[in-house]
């Protein structure tokens, strides 16, 4: 990584509303999902009304953490300055069996070797006192 790299804060997620309290759970090493009650369908990312039922009756449910490489790309260009020294990485969108995707990281795996179908599960990455990301490991 070069010096103007690592000098540019990486931008980090708001940690407000329900998007707080989904990276609040993170920072607790927990994967949770809104799971509504009233149906009983997942959803991700959190909101208030079920796009099912249309229920705003819900809970916050723990999610097993296992998925699937549902797809990815690869990043050789940055798009933004504090990334420059990461190239290439790999954004993968990873699918539950709650049937929510996740966009983040495969860390344990090249880019190169990542495929389509490949089970993961969940990690946690701490990129700050207060902000832990979900990332995925080969499993």
């Amino acid at each position: 990584m070069n010096d103007r790299a690592a000098s540019i804060p990486r931008p980090l997620p708001k940690l407000e509303g329900l998007t707080g309290h989904f990276y609040d759970c993170c920072r607790k090493g927990e994967l949770r999902f809104q799971r509504c009650t009233n149906c009983g369908c997942f959803r991700h990312p959190p909101r208030e009304l079920c796009a099912e039922c249309r229920s705003f009756v819900w809970e916050w449910a723990p999610s097993t953490g296992h998925g699937t490489v549902f797809t990815y790309t690869i990043v050789e260009r940055a798009l933004h300055p504090a990334f420059a020294g990461a190239t290439p990485y790999a954004a993968a969108v990873v699918e539950f069996p709650e049937g929510v995707r996740l966009l983040s990281r495969v860390i344990d795996v090249a880019p190169a070797d990542l495929r389509i179908g490949m089970p993961v599960h969940v990690a946690f990455e701490a990129l700050s006192e207060t902000v832990t990301v979900p990332v995925f490991r080969f499993r």
